[in-house]
């Protein structure tokens, strides 16, 4: 089995911790994980963006000035496109970018992403993550207790207010729950760390 440095969140090396295979030493598609990515971020996407057409702007209700004689443009309504404040030709209309993905390929890309944090070094797990009170101060100190720098990703098994509360104010960390496990994060930060239950439950998950 695939194996984890597991720390403490004072910095004490407990050893190694055995991970699954199946999850943390599968060989990374790539094209798969991009898929999930794409879909992810379409899916975010609120599709609101909306502009009127001509047919439902106000006014024109009559051609603005006769067809001849006036030395102007023909014009049949001040509705046209071709007006301050007509209607907008081909314009955005809401729509709906969401897109679908079987399931297996979406916990085929995140065992991807795992499995690449780990064969590059840049993932180690906690025997455990608790603050007695939100203190950003102290997550700090947690992180420099484990020599962290760049971007952190932390993911723990249940919500815990105190911890991911005092990581709130941090920007290079972010504090997830394994409900919330996705492959942006996943892609975006530069390391992993996740509690011995979290691995677990991750396991029990993807598996």
């Amino acid at each position: 089995m695939a194996e984890v440095n597991l720390f403490t969140i004072e910095g004490e090396n407990k050893g190694k911790l055995s991970v699954s295979d199946e999850v943390f030493a599968v060989e990374p598609n790539l094209a798969v994980m991009n898929q999930a990515l794409l879909r992810q971020l379409a899916n975010a996407r609120r599709g609101s963006a909306s502009t009127k057409t001509r047919a439902e702007v106000s006014g024109g209700g009559r051609k603005p000035w006769k067809q001849k004689g006036t030395g102007r443009s023909r014009h049949g309504s001040i509705r046209s496109p071709l007006w301050r404040g007509g209607g907008i030709t081909f314009g955005p209309r809401p729509r709906d970018y969401s897109q679908d993905m079987p399931k297996r390929m979406r916990r085929l890309a995140l065992k991807g992403a795992l499995s690449d944090k780990l064969s590059n070094g840049k993932f180690f797990a906690l025997d455990s993550l608790k603050i007695e009170e939100p203190k950003t101060k102290r997550f700090v100190q947690i992180m420099g207790n484990l020599k962290l720098d760049g971007n952190v990703l932390f993911i723990i098994k249940d919500k815990d207010f105190a911890v991911q509360k005092s990581a709130g104010n941090i920007p290079s960390a972010r504090v997830i729950t394994t409900d919330e496990i996705n492959i942006f994060d996943l892609l975006k930060y530069d390391q992993l760390i996740m509690t011995e239950d979290a691995i677990h439950r991750v396991e029990e998950v993807l598996i």
